[in-house]
């Protein structure tokens, strides 16, 4: 469910087509249904250059941004669902 154009989505996560990462993260978010803005750092030259400046000028996927502003920057998939509160055993 990737909710690129759901305004209630509290999750940004900043990607691009080719990351393994991203696609992880997404797989993840979606067997939940957390609800996120995905956001192509390919197709938004503006959104490349957020994410490189909230990694020290790296171009690092996926970038992802809670509600609370914590970053978390290619998380493993066991930080990212302890951080929304998730048992990964489901999956």
């Amino acid at each position: 469910m990737n909710q690129e154009t759901t305004e209630t989505a509290s999750l940004v996560v900043y990607t691009t087509h080719w990351c393994s990462d991203c696609h992880r993260t997404k797989f993840l978010l979606n067997a939940y249904d957390v609800p996120y803005n995905e956001v192509d750092i390919d197709k938004d030259p503006l959104a490349a250059a957020y994410v490189m400046s909230v990694n020290n000028g790296m171009r690092r996927v996926p970038t992802i941004i809670f509600p609370d502003k914590s970053i978390l920057v290619e998380p493993s998939s066991k930080i990212l669902a302890e951080k929304l509160g998730l048992a990964l055993e489901h999956l």
